[in-house]
């Protein structure tokens, strides 16, 4: 006999597989993501009152999409409009019968399109880029606030104001619960790979608190990177996002020593890659290309990354080949940080001094002024040209900028072993 303890965790299993697909079929009925989640939630309520006594459905998020449409439909009773939005929402006579509806057509064959139809809307250019991203780890992700406080080193108060506003914000405008085309379909698709890229990110090199890497915040970006690679296969730049994501944490388990502070990549033990995730990333960078045979920003920086994957030592790397990419990617999209990366394959192909003539034309740059890694990178090719006493400055510069406990202490070491 199932106990109530095993009931609720069945249904904390389920919802946080099913919660993204719930919310986006609700969604797409009620035109509303704010909305829909507290249709879902209700519905996910009524499952903690009903199933420990009644036992799991056959078809528990079936179910859970039922009374959630049920709910819905109580809703717009509660504010008189279900007239005008049975005509303008099209709704099927047989919801309104008392009869329990067919659990195994709930769940219709919209859902692809509701899934994708919600990552864009989370995702939208109207919201900030911290909207978009807290509101798609809640909405797509099925994180907790709790959670992505501390995934990002926020107060919890200031991300439950931020996915508030931002669903207030998407409402307001009247957002249009779908899937832009031409156009727009490009621009907010930049938008959604960008937060997915931020989200990454952020668990492969966290910008603040002791931990170096957050890996489970960076596979979180993974997986919703394949959930939009399997609803848009046609899209290279979605591909090349996936293929660096895989790639960049082929290396998660090197990128640690034994108590936690940081390893290089030229430093790493490349026998504890993971094999089978640069496959899948070399797998996805082939469907990366466009169809003239360039690549789009994240299939370059993929194909940069696939050079350290593919060569077995540090020293067989092919800088040459990594400088002529982040060529490539500075002209696609200039970026001082995009110049930065390039100045270092340019010192590893070309020696230091041709790194450090580069790195000296980005010192006046204004977004780069409380950027770490500029002065980091330049005491280190100091540090090679024999310059030790310049070399400790910066690196004692960059330890006062950065955030990250871990890195801090990395650059401090490396301060005081110029002395």
């Amino acid at each position: 006999m199932t106990t109530a303890a095993e009931t609720h965790r069945a249904i904390e299993t389920v919802w946080k597989i099913e919660q993204a697909r719930i919310i986006a079929g609700l969604a797409r009925i009620v035109r509303d993501v704010g909305l829909a989640e507290e249709l879902a939630q209700e519905a996910l309520i009524t499952a903690l009152r009903h199933w420990p006594s009644e036992g799991i459905p056959r078809n528990p998020a079936a179910w859970l999409m039922v009374t959630g449409k049920r709910r819905a439909i109580d809703h717009f009773r509660r504010n008189k409009m279900l007239r005008r939005k049975h005509d303008e929402l099209g709704y099927d006579a047989e919801i309104e019968q008392a009869a329990m509806p067919d659990f195994d057509t709930a769940l219709d064959d919209d859902i692809g399109d509701d899934m994708l139809s919600l990552i864009f809307t989370a995702c939208h250019p109207v919201l900030s880029a911290e909207a978009r991203t807290a509101l798609t780890l809640r909405m797509i992700g099925g994180l907790t606030t709790e959670e992505i406080a501390r995934a990002f080193l926020t107060p919890e108060a200031t991300v439950a104001q931020r996915i508030v506003r931002a669903k207030r914000t998407l409402s307001e405008a009247n957002i249009p619960f779908e899937v832009p085309r031409g156009k727009d379909r490009g621009e907010r698709l930049a938008s959604v790979l960008a937060v997915l890229y931020l989200i990454f990110n952020e668990g492969y090199s966290a910008t603040a608190g002791d931990d170096w890497i957050r890996p489970q915040l960076a596979q979180e970006a993974m997986r919703l990177g394949r959930i939009l690679a399997g609803l848009m296969p046609d899209e290279p730049e979605v591909h090349g996002l996936i293929a660096l994501m895989e790639i960049q944490a082929s290396r998660f388990a090197a990128r640690v020593g034994p108590s936690g502070e940081p390893v290089l990549l030229l430093d790493q033990n490349r026998a504890r890659w993971d094999q089978l995730l640069i496959r899948r990333g070399l797998s996805a960078l082939e469907r990366a290309e466009n169809p003239n045979g360039t690549y789009g920003a994240y299939g370059l920086q993929a194909a940069i990354a696939a050079c350290h994957a593919r060569a077995r030592t540090a020293g067989e790397t092919d800088w040459v080949r990594i400088a002529a990419l982040y060529e490539l990617l500075a002209r696609l999209t200039p970026s001082p940080v995009v110049e930065l990366n390039r100045a270092v394959a340019l010192s590893m192909a070309f020696g230091p001094q041709a790194g450090l003539d580069l790195i000296d034309q980005l010192a006046g740059e204004p977004s780069l002024q409380g950027y770490h890694l500029l002065p980091g990178i330049r005491g280190d090719l100091l540090l090679k040209l024999d310059r030790p006493d310049e070399a400790r400055v910066e690196f004692e510069r960059a330890a006062g900028l950065t955030r990250n406990a871990r890195e801090r202490t990395i650059l401090l070491e490396r301060a005081a072993s110029c002395a």
